[in-house]
């Protein structure tokens, strides 16, 4: 068994509203980054949310799994270019993330735009940040380039 634990750590003072924070990765590679509400609920307005870097987690792991799935098929994949959505709402039923839209489009050699699609398909569902979410999440997939 192979095992790693990542580790961000976040800092916030004040209230929910009127309050700010920050978060960071212990890795070194980004933060202190600002976080607040408003950048949640408004306008990011130079800081960043939750929902951002959940969005940034999953695109960078959907990349992963799809180039793995493309390759399973017997492609290579040239660019794969991913934006994932994460949608934060606040309904009756409370505050959340109601939904994630990925978006993926790439050239891949050894396949065509079906079996592009098959690979996507199976990297959303199999992608560990996929797994880790329990509101649905859309895919989009774009032709590939030839």
């Amino acid at each position: 068994m192979s095992e790693l634990v990542s580790t961000a750590t976040a800092a916030w003072h004040g209230g929910l509203s009127d309050g700010a924070g920050t978060v960071s990765l212990a890795s070194g590679v980004a933060g202190p980054l600002p976080v607040s509400w408003a950048s949640r609920t408004a306008a990011a307005d130079g800081r960043t949310s939750p929902e951002e870097l959940i969005g940034a987690a999953h695109a960078a792991c959907f990349s992963m799994a799809l180039s793995h799935e493309i390759a399973g098929l017997g492609g290579t994949p040239k660019t794969l270019d991913v934006t994932a959505k994460v949608t934060f709402a606040i309904t009756e039923a409370g505050a959340g993330i109601s939904r994630v839209a990925l978006t993926v489009s790439g050239s891949v050699d050894g396949l065509d735009a079906d079996g592009f699609a098959k690979a996507a398909q199976a990297a959303k569902d199999g992608c560990p940040v996929s797994r880790a979410l329990a509101v649905p999440i859309t895919l989009t997939v774009n032709e590939q380039e030839g």
